[in-house]
């Protein structure tokens, strides 16, 4: 198995989701867009920032955030007009560099959240085992908001005992709520586009992700 991107974890090795400076028992969230210079890295950063903000740990309690596109762009920098929505929200865009998506990065993740159906599909065909774990981001939140939260493990089982039993309570009800229309689940691609929409992608990321790290954390925002 090739190492991931070193700046996201170091491979120790291992035949497991282990990574060197990580909790053996790690949940791996997974992004994916396209290109892996806009959607995906905005989604990424929002979610570290927000879990950040939330728990105030760097490892978040095992819980590690990446993100790929799948026609990655190898190596390239995060759009410019990305990097300024992030720092609109306070989040960090430095560091980030896309990669393309691979069957490594789908057999590490716990949950993978697309921006689009299409991505969706994509992924699950790579096989892997991971229809149940994969969904659009605004699927997900959806599903997240049905979920009674006395119904998941409490905080002190820990948080990746907590994201799993998330996961797999969402899956059990993807067949019964279903979007209301076929874009409903779906966050348009920005590439290319003025800064205004940049920014109004970057408020429906912000808003599907905002109940899904207050389901993983147990933790509302801060207002």
């Amino acid at each position: 198995m090739t190492a991931p991107d070193a700046g996201r974890g170091i491979w120790d090795g291992e035949e497991t989701r282990t990574f060197t400076g990580l909790p053996h028992d790690s949940f791996r969230i997974l992004h994916v867009s396209t290109g892996n210079v806009c959607r995906s890295p905005i989604t990424e950063r929002l979610t570290r920032h927000a879990l950040a903000d939330r728990l105030g740990d760097p490892l978040w309690g095992g819980l590690v955030v990446e993100s790929a596109g799948t026609w990655g762009h190898e190596g390239a920098p995060m759009e410019a007009n990305a990097e300024t929505v992030l720092a609109e929200f306070g989040a960090d865009p430095s560091g980030f560099t896309g990669r393309e998506l691979l069957d490594e990065h789908v057999i590490m993740a716990d949950l993978v959240l697309t921006a689009t159906r299409d991505h969706r599909q994509q992924v699950i065909s790579m096989g892997h085992s991971a229809g149940l774990r994969t969904f659009t981001l605004k699927e997900f939140t959806r599903l997240v908001k049905a979920i009674d939260p006395a119904t998941l493990p409490p905080l002190e089982d820990g948080l990746v005992t907590r994201a799993r039993a998330l996961v797999r309570a969402a899956a059990a009800l993807r067949g019964w709520l279903l979007a209301p229309t076929a874009e409903a689940d779906e966050v348009f691609d920005p590439y290319g586009a003025p800064l205004t929409f940049f920014r109004s992608i970057g408020d429906e990321i912000h808003e599907a992700l905002d109940p899904v790290v207050t389901a993983l954390t147990g933790v509302p925002a801060r207002t």
